[in-house]
């Protein structure tokens, strides 16, 4: 989930349970991740973190999963974040791979454990090289997944027979955690997705899985498929917090402003936003462009 912000920058609280509000019960998300990068945490205080997760599980933690983000590039804050989370009263946690430090596979497997360790809470390993700039590799996932606390993986590697070595020999569950790959990781044995485009397409996604475990193989590719515009417009275009804080602000929800070193999207992206949305079925309201821009 994003972390609304105002305009004169501080976090939206209300508008965060508006948001977290309107993604369960409209958009059929069984859960939510508070504070993960696409909520901009690299830019928010951690009293910001624990008073926004606080909001997040009053509005919907009786009705749905609500996992925090803790990862940074520093174990010891990351596991100061998984006490907090755990307390704060989170279901599981989001510990994304350490960036810019580049460390290697021996020091993402003490990292990983050390932070899972931090908290009684099951934890989710966020695989994304192309912004850590290091792959978890398939043998130390390997290893990880013998960690009883550490009990699944968003992938955004992109690696379906390295993620199905892994499947095969361990316990974890994969999350598609790129919205192009969705239904592909479904196929290999994926279990969901932690999805940016689920703020706008939720209940789609959620249909696409339905179809897809029902058997109905067709009707899951066709939804696939209709959202491909979708998924072009907020996940290729520019960085996926400015598309989806643009697309939430088209449909008139808490999406609000980003922080800097993030821009707002501009009034072109904006107009072309919201063709794609409408092509992909999303009924973004009849306002002016100017009026949802920032």
């Amino acid at each position: 989930m994003v972390t609304p912000f105002r305009p004169d920058g501080g976090v939206d609280y209300d508008g965060a349970a508006r948001l977290a509000t309107y993604l369960v019960d409209e958009q059929r998300n069984d859960g939510i991740v508070v504070n993960g990068t696409t909520g901009e945490s690299p830019t928010t205080s951690d009293a910001e973190k624990d008073r926004l997760l606080r909001t997040v599980i009053e509005a919907v933690g009786d009705r749905a999963v609500v996992v925090a983000g803790v990862g940074t590039n520093d174990t010891a804050h990351s596991r100061a974040l998984a006490r907090a989370a755990e307390e704060a009263g989170a279901d599981g946690t989001l510990i994304v791979t350490p960036y810019y430090n580049k460390p290697p596979q021996e020091g993402l497997l003490h990292h990983f454990s050390e932070v899972a360790d931090a908290a009684v809470l099951p934890a989710m390993l966020y695989d994304i090289p192309g912004r850590s700039g290091v792959p978890i590799l398939t043998e130390t996932l390997l290893k990880l997944g013998e960690h009883p606390r550490i009990v699944a993986v968003k992938d955004a590697k992109g690696d379906l027979f390295g993620g199905s070595l892994v499947m095969a020999g361990t316990d974890l569950a994969f999350y598609s955690g790129d919205d192009a790959l969705n239904l592909p990781w479904l196929s290999v044995g994926g279990c969901g997705f932690v999805s940016v485009v689920g703020h706008v397409v939720g209940a789609d996604l959620h249909e696409m899985i339905d179809a897809y475990l029902a058997g109905d193989r067709e009707r899951a590719q066709q939804i696939h498929r209709r959202l491909l515009p979708v998924v072009a417009a907020i996940m290729t275009r520019t960085q996926g917090a400015i598309a989806v804080k643009a697309a939430l602000n088209l449909l008139g929800l808490p999406g609000g402003t980003v922080r800097a070193p993030l821009v707002d999207a501009s009034l072109e992206f904006a107009a072309r936003l919201r063709e794609d949305l409408t092509i992909g079925g999303v009924k973004v309201p009849e306002v002016t462009i100017p009026e949802v821009a920032r």
